[in-house]
């Protein structure tokens, strides 16, 4: 069992115990142990623009130099940007300061091994053992040191662009983007410009406190409206570290993860270039499952939790999966789920087909599906409570087949996610909401 490691990196509220300066210190130092053994090592440290980052940067980077490794800082970069430069500059590995689409308030840290990949279990034990032990410093001569990566946005801009054929351009077409004014907000807006789109932009103002809010795929209301006021063709919102997509079609109606997923499959597999199964996760509506099939295409589903999904990817060897939440990992572009490069994947068929979006989804119709986060004051095994139990198997009664029920414990947040799915909308959310109440009473008595 690892102590720190969750499903994605280690996150938690600020100045609360392990997300504190001294931790980040010690992590950095473990981090370079492990990792960056042999001369001429060096890690790259990207950040989002939480104001937190300032801080958590400075401690890893002395964490880090004290276990003689260099450092190279990218500033704020969206965290798939990281995972490509990792691989680009031959670094032994990247961190990513950021707590993704939680608020300001929160802070994390995610890994990279030098292939651009999230990191095994066996080295995140390794670094955990590593942390058990007392700082030692390598002698002075051997000190880490730190430099600044000045092109780094220019590199990655090009690589996102690249994702797609060079003779498809985007002039003519008006994108609204929302970058949750995190860290794609230097950078999106320049990699839809350069393909030509005409450009509005919301969420460009970060200002260390306003990441992810009122904004982004978490809350894309205003990216519906300015999609509908600007008579856009497509409007696409991200994530704070821009990990995440969601996009809006020419009617203001949201594309979440499993539609996008689907069309980008189903234009793999027009042109031949869809490989294995398309990978979802528990949490995948049963209509992508359905529409996938409809098209001859195998559907697997993995836990949830993108490490999950790229696991899954290796065993089956497909290139394509995601989650409903809009993580999509297309590995035929690069080695990590991608917000920018999603959407782009999302654009191309609209281009080559001469479709919009809303046309585009229409061969993918979605069950009702309804999920309630039910606070919780720790974590806890929902399988461990003979009365939740009972709850669910309350719950799937009332389906009577034509439907599922998941709880799920979340490995980024104090909350159980209870959904339940099926044909009769009103009869999901009201098993649904008596299922969350169960839970509800169990963990968090009033």
């Amino acid at each position: 069992m690892k102590q720190y490691f969750g499903t994605d990196g280690i996150r938690g509220r600020v100045g609360e115990y392990p997300i504190t300066a001294e931790f980040m210190l010690k992590l950095g130092w473990a981090v370079g142990r492990v990792l960056g053994n042999g001369d001429g090592q060096r890690v790259l440290i990207g950040k989002d623009t939480r104001i937190s980052g300032y801080m958590f940067e400075s401690a890893l980077e002395a964490g880090l130099s004290a276990a003689g490794v260099d450092i190279r800082l990218l500033g704020p970069m969206p965290t798939p940007a990281i995972a490509y430069l990792t691989r680009t500059l031959h670094a032994c590995a990247g961190i990513v300061i950021s707590a993704s689409h939680n608020p300001f308030a929160d802070n994390g840290i995610k890994f990279f091994s030098a292939t651009g990949t999230k990191l095994p279990d066996e080295v995140e034990i390794a670094i955990e053992a590593e942390l058990e032990k007392p700082i030692q410093t390598v002698d002075s001569s051997v000190l880490g040191k730190a430099e600044r990566v000045d092109d780094a946005s220019g590199r990655y801009i090009e690589f996102c662009k690249s994702t797609i054929p060079q003779v498809l351009s985007l002039r003519g077409m008006k994108v609204v983007v929302d970058c949750a004014n995190g860290a794609t907000y230097h950078v999106a807006p320049s990699v839809f410009d350069e393909l030509g789109a005409d450009v509005v932009t919301i969420g460009t103002d970060p200002d260390g406190l306003n990441i992810n809010r009122n904004c982004g795929s978490t809350e894309p209301s205003r990216l519906q409206e300015a999609v509908l006021r600007e008579n856009a063709q497509i409007g696409v919102a991200l994530d704070g570290d821009g990990d995440r997509v969601i996009m809006v079609d020419e009617k203001g109606e949201l594309l979440d993860g499993d539609e996008l997923l689907f069309i980008i499959a189903r234009s793999r597999k027009k042109t031949n270039h869809l490989k294995g199964s398309v990978v979802g996760t528990l949490m995948s509506n049963l209509g992508l499952e359905l529409a996938l099939k409809g098209l001859d295409i195998p559907f697997v589903r993995a836990k949830v939790g993108d490490r999950y999904v790229m696991e899954t990817l290796a065993q089956t060897g497909g290139v394509l999966g995601g989650e409903s939440s809009g993580h999509i990992i297309c590995l035929d572009r690069t080695t990590t789920g991608d917000g920018i490069i999603s959407a782009l994947q999302v654009l191309a068929p609209m281009l080559q087909e001469d479709k919009g979006l809303n046309a585009l989804k229409a061969g993918m119709s979605k069950c009702p599906q309804h999920m309630i986060n039910v606070p919780v004051s720790r974590r806890f095994d929902p399988d461990s409570s003979p009365e939740v139990q009972d709850a669910k198997r309350d719950a799937e009664s009332r389906l009577a087949g034509k439907g599922r029920v998941l709880l799920r414990p979340s490995g980024t947040e104090p909350v159980v996610r209870v959904m339940v799915e099926g044909e009769d909308e009103e009869l999901v959310r009201e098993v649904a909401k008596d299922l969350a109440d169960a839970v509800a009473e169990v963990f968090c008595p009033a």
